[in-house]
């Protein structure tokens, strides 16, 4: 198994959320969302980046507006909707349910870990597999 592939897939899941996170304090340039995705160690890509925020502006959770700069052409800030202030309390929701779920699930496997290993000769609490005569 490519435990690489697993990560990518883990982080592909988060992605949405932790952009909508980082727009949600204030309008952002997308360059300066990968800065700070890359900052709290999360990889990604300018090519990655507008499709999703551009997916997410289609339907109707962000907004943009065009601010002229010094250096160059105009640039496109993100800004959350209404709509999207409420979808990212939703996913916000999600997340804290999973992240709890996991947190629980892994911290019961390392007590079930120390159980058993202190009662090696004691597995009656774990099912065994039997076999069924042929009929």
């Amino acid at each position: 198994m490519n435990i690489e592939n697993t990560q990518s897939q883990m982080r592909k899941g988060i992605l949405e959320f932790c952009i909508l996170s980082i727009i949600r304090r204030g309008e952002a340039y997308p360059s300066d969302i990968v800065d700070e995705m890359r900052g709290a160690n999360l990889q990604i890509l300018e090519g990655t980046l507008y499709p999703l925020l551009t997916r997410l502006k289609n339907a109707e959770m962000l907004t943009y507006r065009w601010v002229e700069s010094n250096s160059g052409p105009p640039r496109k800030y993100f800004s959350l909707t209404p709509k999207g202030e409420g979808f990212f309390k939703e996913l916000e929701a999600t997340w804290n349910e999973l992240a709890n779920a996991v947190n629980t699930l892994a911290s019961k496997r390392e007590s079930l870990v120390s159980s058993v290993n202190s009662n090696p000769n004691e597995n009656s609490s774990y099912p065994t597999e039997t076999t069924q005569p042929n009929t």
